[in-house]
C-alpha cells in the first residue's frame, strides 16, 4: 500500500534527482511483412508499424500527465531488417530504411531501432546487403538506429563481419561529417545481443519475441548518488545494500509505467530493463555514483571494482521490483552521455584501456566514445574484436559504439546535442592490428559454450 512518505520520496526523486522512465519501447514483428517485391514489402512494413504504434506517443504522454512521471522517449523496435530483406528479389536496404523513417515520423517516436543484422556465425541472405547499406541509410534518415551482432558465446566471433564493421563505422562518420559525425552514434556492434533491449541504438525485436510487446527502460543514476550522499561514511556492504533498496524503488516505478502502457495499448508487457542510463545533465551520472563511493575521479584505480559493486546491486534490487526483467539491465557507461564520464575523459583520468576493463563488469560496453578522425578501419575493427572477446568469454552482452571524429584530433570535441551529449576525442594505440583483422574467418566459441 502506498503511504505519504513513499509518495513524497518519489516526488523528490523526480524533481531533484533526475528520476525518469527513459523509454517506452514498442517491439513489433515484421516477419509477416516479407514479400519478394521490395515495394510491396515496404508498404506492408509501413502499414503494420503505423497500425500498431499509432497511439504509442499519445498513451505515453497520458501516463506521464496522470502519474507525474517523466517519460523521456517513446520508441519502436522492429525485427532485424536483414531478415525481411532476405525475401526480396531486389534487396534495396536503403529503400527499407526510408520506409522505416517514414513510419517513425508518422508515429511521432524519438527513434526506431532494428535496421539490424545477426551474423555471429555467418552471413545469410540480406545480411551483407543491409550491412553495406548502413552508412547511407543512417546518413539519409534521422530517427533510424542500426545494430549488428557479430559474435556470441555459443557461436564465437565472425571476424569477416568484424572487418566489415570497421569500414562501415568509418564510412558512416565520413557521410555525416557535416553533422558532427552523427551516423555512428546511431550504430552499435554487439556480441551476445539481447532480443528485448528497449534502449537505443541497439534495440531490435528478436525472432523469439511475440508479435507486439511493450518494454520499458528506467533511469535513476541521480537517485542512487543522492542516496549514497545521504548515507555518509558507511562500509561497502552497507553501500551495496543501499543501492539495492534504491534500485528497487526505481524499478517499481518502471513496472508501474510498463503495466499501465501495456493495459492501455492492449499489447503484452515484455520486460523492464534495470539499467541506470545517465544523461549529460549534472547529477545524472553513473561516474558520479562511483565517485560518491570514494573515488577521486572516475577512471582511477578502483573504478572497475566500484562499478562491479554498483552493477550487481542494481540487478539484485531491481529484479525484486519487476515481474519480468530483461534487456541489458545494469549500469551504462557512455562517455558523451554522462557528465561525470565527460569530465573524467577531458581531464585524462579515463582512458580507453580503463573503459575496456570496466566493460567486463558493466551493462554493455564501449559506448559513445569519440576517436581520432584518421583512425584506420582496421583499428576500429580491432576495438570491436577486443570488446566482443570480453563478451564471448564472460557470457555477457558487450558492444561498441565509437565515433570517428572526421577532421578532428585528440583533445578536440564533438557535440551531438540532447541525450547524446558531447565529449573529447580520446587517444588510441597507434600500432596496427591490420594483419590480424585481415586474416578473417571465425574465432571459435570458448569452452564456456559447451554447457549441454
Amino acid at each position: 500500500m502506498l503511504n505519504a512518505r513513499d509518495i513524497l520520496e518519489t516526488i523528490t526523486m523526480i524533481q531533484d534527482e533526475h528520476l525518469d522512465v527513459r523509454t517506452i519501447t514498442m517491439g513489433i514483428s515484421l516477419l509477416d511483412c516479407c514479400h519478394s517485391d521490395v515495394d510491396t514489402m515496404c508498404q506492408r512494413v509501413y502499414d503494420k508499424i503505423t497500425r500498431y504504434a499509432k497511439d504509442l506517443v499519445k498513451t505515453g504522454e497520458q501516463i506521464e500527465k496522470e502519474f507525474g512521471i517523466p517519460i523521456i522517449n517513446k520508441r519502436i523496435s522492429v525485427t532485424p531488417a536483414a531478415m525481411i530483406l532476405a525475401a526480396c528479389d531486389d534487396k534495396d536496404a536503403v529503400k527499407l530504411a526510408k520506409t522505416l523513417e517514414k513510419a517513425a515520423v508518422a508515429c511521432g517516436v524519438n527513434f526506431l531501432g532494428g535496421f539490424s543484422a545477426l551474423v555471429q556465425k555467418g552471413f545469410g541472405p540480406g545480411d551483407k546487403e543491409l550491412i553495406e547499406a548502413i552508412p547511407e541509410a543512417l546518413s539519409v534518415t534521422e530517427h533510424i538506429c542500426s545494430s549488428v551482432n557479430i559474435g556470441s558465446t555459443k557461436a564465437g566471433i565472425n571476424m569477416d563481419a568484424v572487418a566489415m564493421m570497421g569500414k562501415v563505422v568509418r564510412k558512416s562518420a565520413e557521410l555525416t561529417a557535416d553533422r558532427d559525425c552523427i551516423g555512428p552514434a546511431k550504430l552499435v556492434v554487439f556480441c551476445n545481443a539481447p532480443e528485448d533491449n528497449p534502449f537505443m541504438a541497439g534495440a531490435f525485436h528478436g525472432a523469439g519475441e511475440p508479435d507486439c510487446v511493450i518494454n520499458v527502460g528506467v533511469s535513476g543514476p541521480g537517485v542512487v548518488r543522492a542516496a549514497l550522499a545521504k548515507a555518509g561514511d558507511c562500509d561497502l556492504t552497507a553501500v551495496a545494500d543501499l543501492i539495492k533498496k534504491t534500485a528497487f524503488k526505481i524499478t517499481r516505478m518502471g513496472q508501474l509505467v510498463a503495466s499501465e502502457a501495456s493495459r492501455r495499448l492492449g499489447v503484452p508487457f515484455g520486460i523492464v530493463d534495470l539499467s541506470l542510463a545517465p544523461t549529460p545533465a549534472i547529477g545524472d551520472s553513473v561516474a558520479y555514483i562511483l565517485e560518491e563511493m570514494g573515488l577521486e575521479c572516475c577512471g582511477c584505480h578502483g573504478t572497475t571494482a566500484a562499478l562491479a559493486l554498483l552493477n550487481d546491486a542494481v540487478k539484485k534490487g531491481g529484479v525484486m521490483a519487476s515481474s519480468h526483467v530483461g534487456g541489458l539491465s545494469g549500469a551504462f557507461i557512455p562517455v558523451t552521455e554522462d557528465a561525470g564520464m565527460i569530465h573524467a575523459a577531458r581531464c585524462g583520468a579515463l582512458s580507453l584501456n580503463k573503459l575496456e576493463a570496466m566493460t567486463a563488469v558493466c551493462s554493455v560496453g564501449l559506448d559513445m566514445i569519440n576517436i581520432p578522425g584518421d583512425t584506420p578501419a582496421e583499428v576500429i575493427s580491432a576495438i570491436i574484436a577486443d570488446e566482443a572477446a570480453i563478451g564471448m568469454v564472460n557470457s555477457k552482452t558487450t558492444a561498441v559504439r565509437v565515433i570517428p571524429a572526421i577532421g578532428k584530433a585528440v583533445g578536440e570535441e564533438l557535440s551531438f546535442g540532447g541525450l547524446l551529449g558531447s565529449g573529447p576525442v580520446m587517444p588510441l594505440s597507434t600500432y596496427s592490428p591490420a594483419k590480424f583483422i585481415n586474416r578473417g574467418g571465425r574465432i571459435p566459441a570458448p569452452m564456456q559454450s559447451l554447457k549441454n
